[in-house]
């Protein structure tokens, strides 16, 4: 332990954030990192814990305590913090495949679940790893290796962050690896359904060429998505992994739904970025760019944040998020003690950027949409606002009567997150599938030689809980056949 008192002697300090104003004028990311002597510092804050939370994995009230990854955060902590980068880098690297991605979007149940947020501000270990990683790429310190071949064959379909972390697992244990992709780009989600400004693709295609270099063979624009594809995979392979994610878009369900103006998240989003990647061939249609309209952003997660996000960097004229959940607290209560994650207001880059242009916060909560109107193409939202309850120990939702509002919406995005895979996949994989997701007995399909790994398996989760589910398929899947 480098220093025992470092989080005594030094304040948190993260990464430099452009402000709000000067951000949205562009797709860049607005991060600035610190520099080397500042970032070992906000090192010398972790306490090297008997006990260290930050790193334990487990559920607790149906929230993640620590990392899902299982990172040894206070080591390589402790290395940073001794200014020994390279070091630190490799002992990062061993548990965590793509540090410079889950540096960047991670939501950091770690630093919830610090020890020192239990009294004073968290360890900013997602900065220490985002620094890590790039210091990392920076010094050579990422390139490939060569690797020995075991002889076996094992396909991938998806090329989400499970899909690309059970990759280059089995490519570093000695399979020949192929992964098929749907989309023109390799990173599922990570390509096209997180921004630029979150994200910048760069990243991703830096990773995915090193990966290539390794031996990797990825195929893009080639759709598994009929029974005979399938069964000739798995003609050619020892294995096929299923790494499908879970797509299907949650729906409203109400009238109006199918309005012109109304859309997915994903839709908008994926069309955004093809226009930033390469806006000759990807033009904006008028439908998905929200350039002088008003907006209604219906959800609370992540992916409406990055709606509103994209909506304004788009020129759009109003931006309104719909939440069914009322407002949190601004200071944790006493009811919701640490370790658990804290359940208090959050105001992410997104809301941010909307209070700066606006000087209004685009947040309703406890507001549901009831009605889309318009003729033929959306020209207003009703709502109605709800009041919370609890009963028998579950919180309900009622209606306000004489509550209904009404909103001008000139587009709708829809981003109430995702229910599972779609509804094909027991069909074309022949798999059995419950619930929205794939059955499986310790990633093991129902059908011999297949396996599934991340949100296709478990449902909807954090991008770095998905990396841990494609690690460990990779490892499972050599397990059964013999090699350890």
């Amino acid at each position: 332990m480098a220093n025992p008192t470092g989080f005594l002697d030094y304040e948190r300090e993260e990464i430099i954030s452009l402000p709000p104003l000067e951000r949205v004028k562009n797709n860049h990311e607005f991060h600035i990192l610190l520099d080397s002597t500042k970032q070992e510092d906000q090192a010398k804050r972790c306490m090297q814990c008997g006990v260290p939370f930050c790193q334990a994995g487990v559920m607790l009230k149906n929230q993640i305590i620590g990392c899902p990854n299982l990172n040894l955060i206070p080591e390589w902590n402790d290395l940073l913090s001794r200014k020994l980068w390279d070091l630190a880098y490799y002992r990062l690297s061993m548990t965590m495949p793509f540090p410079e991605i889950t540096g960047r979007i991670c939501p950091a149940p770690c630093e919830s679940s610090c020890v020192c947020n239990a009294n004073n501000a968290p360890v900013t270990i997602r900065d220490n790893e985002l620094a890590l990683a790039e210091y990392a790429f920076a010094n050579g310190l990422v390139k490939p290796r060569s690797i020995e071949r075991n002889g076996r064959k094992v396909a991938i379909v998806g090329s989400g962050p499970a899909g690309l972390a059970c990759a280059n697992e089995l490519n570093l244990m000695g399979f020949e690896v192929e992964v098929f992709e749907r989309d023109d780009r390799v990173g599922g989600l990570l390509m096209y359904g997180i921004p630029d400004a979150k994200l910048e693709k760069s990243v991703v295609e830096r990773r995915i060429d090193v990966m290539k270099k390794e031996g990797i063979k990825f195929h893009t624009n080639h759709a598994i998505d009929s029974k005979v594809k399938f069964d000739n995979l798995l003609k050619k392979f020892d294995k096929v992994v299923l790494a499908l994610g879970a797509r299907k878009a949650r729906e409203l369900n109400i009238e109006g739904e199918n309005l012109k103006g109304v859309y997915n998240a994903l839709d908008f989003l994926t069309a955004n970025t093809k226009n930033v990647l390469d806006s000759k061939a990807n033009p904006l249609s008028a439908n998905l760019n929200a350039k002088g309209k008003n907006v209604v952003v219906i959800g609370s997660g992540d992916t409406s944040t990055d709606c509103v996000a994209v909506a304004l960097r788009q020129g759009a004229k109003s931006v309104v998020r719909l939440e069914r959940s009322p407002s949190k607290p601004i200071k944790r209560k006493s009811s919701n003690p640490w370790p658990e994650p804290p359940l208090v207001l959050n105001t992410d880059y997104g809301i941010e950027e909307a209070i700066s242009l606006t000087h209004h916060d685009p947040r309703e909560f406890s507001t549901s949409p009831k009605v889309l109107k318009g003729d033929k193409s959306l020209q207003k939202i009703i709502t109605t606002r709800l009041e919370w309850s609890v009963v028998d120990g579950r919180r309900k939702s009622s209606e306000i009567l004489n509550s209904s509002k009404e909103i001008k919406a000139d587009m709708v995005l829809k981003a109430m997150g995702f229910s599972g895979v779609e509804s094909n996949v027991a069909d074309i994989f022949g798999v059995a599938v419950s619930r929205d997701v794939i059955v499986h007995n310790d990633f093991a399909t129902s059908r011999p030689n297949v396996y599934a790994c991340g949100d296709c398996k478990i449902g909807a989760s954090l991008v770095v809980t998905a990396i841990k589910e494609g690690r460990e398929c990779a490892k499972k899947l050599a397990f059964d056949m013999g090699i350890h």
